[in-house]
């Protein structure tokens, strides 16, 4: 294990950072993880526009969920979302960084 795993670990396992969520492959079987909930504004240029929007992404551990994809299936605390885009790894390669959608 490396120092940053134990870092990640450490983060995801701490009660005011991490939250439990159920994870569902498309077609697959619920899966109990941890996760960092993200819950962000975000400002898209758009022409001379600028938009406003809520965005919720959330952070997965390459560990527990090694190939989420698009349609994915994430409950935290009873509330569905989906995953919408392409996951994104961070640089050291231990964390997904995915961008969700209430079902």
């Amino acid at each position: 294990m490396t120092a940053f795993s134990a870092v990640v670990d450490a983060l995801f396992n701490d009660p005011n950072i991490g939250r439990d969520a159920v994870y569902t492959s498309a077609g697959g079987t619920p899966v109990l993880v941890r996760i960092v909930s993200r819950q962000a504004d975000a400002i898209t240029d758009f022409g001379d526009a600028r938009l406003w929007s809520e965005t919720t992404k959330a952070d997965l551990r390459v560990a527990e969920v090694a190939n989420p994809r698009p349609g994915d299936r994430i409950e935290i605390d009873g509330e569905a979302f989906l995953i919408q885009g392409e996951p994104v790894r961070d640089r050291e390669r231990l964390v997904w960084i995915v961008d969700l959608r209430p079902v």
